[in-house]
């Protein structure tokens, strides 16, 4: 029975899953920006704690893996790679829009086109789009322009994610739809950390670093010296 241990901070909405045989224990969520860090040890410990089971008994930790944040997917892999690292546990990553299209295709089964989006500044997201059986955008970081989506019009495109809202500006495409408050879940990355688990897609502890997709730009100091 693999008992697994998943982490998602790739945005401003930091939580924790546990899933035995695939199936979901245990999950906690904070909306509490640059919070990260510090809420991730003390919570992966009441977590475990309140489902009577130790750090030692846990079979892997999965993280997700971006795109998103710099320092939310910094902060969340060097918390998975200490766990692993210590532990001598595998470390497996997830894609974070994968975790996003697996939780809303669970939850919406008619015909369409999913699009998680996360923010990547202006009006560029990053994304993949997908139906229920095919992968038409690999992730990547998207401008969005009003012909964005024109060659799907055969059935409803969802857009959703924190990068998603202010495209609403620009797309006037009429099969577009969007879903409001959807952020990455440490529980979806979980069912996929499952599937990786059985077929012993393990990370490199030492070597892992998150999927930045960008480089990091630091912001210009306010003040001068």
């Amino acid at each position: 029975m693999a008992t697994i241990v998943s982490l998602e901070t790739a945005t401003k909405v930091c939580s924790v899953a546990l899933h035995q045989e695939g199936k979901l224990v245990a999950a906690q969520t904070y909306h509490l920006e640059k919070s990260h860090s510090s809420l991730l040890p003390l919570i992966i410990k009441q977590m475990l704690e309140n489902c009577e089971l130790t750090l030692e008994s846990v079979d892997a930790f999965a993280v997700s893996s971006g795109p998103g944040s710099y320092t939310g997917l910094r902060i969340g892999a060097t918390t998975t790679k200490g766990l692993a690292f210590t532990l001598n546990k595998p470390l497996i990553s997830v894609n974070t829009l994968e975790a996003m299209l697996q939780g809303m295709k669970s939850t919406i089964d008619a015909p369409a086109y999913f699009c998680p989006m996360i923010d990547a500044r202006r009006m560029e997201a990053y994304c993949i789009l997908a139906d229920a059986n095919r992968t038409y955008w690999e992730t990547n970081p998207l401008i969005v322009e009003p012909d964005s989506f024109t060659k799907f019009t055969d059935k409803p495109i969802y857009l959703f994610g924190d990068g998603a809202a202010k495209t609403r500006e620009v797309l006037t495409q009429k099969n577009i739809k969007w879903i409001a408050d959807v952020y990455p879940s440490a529980e979806h990355v979980g069912i996929l950390a499952e599937e990786k688990f059985q077929n012993s897609e393990f990370e490199d502890v030492a070597y892992f670093e998150p999927f930045y997709l960008k480089e990091f730009q630091a912001k210009p100091a306010k003040t001068l010296v």
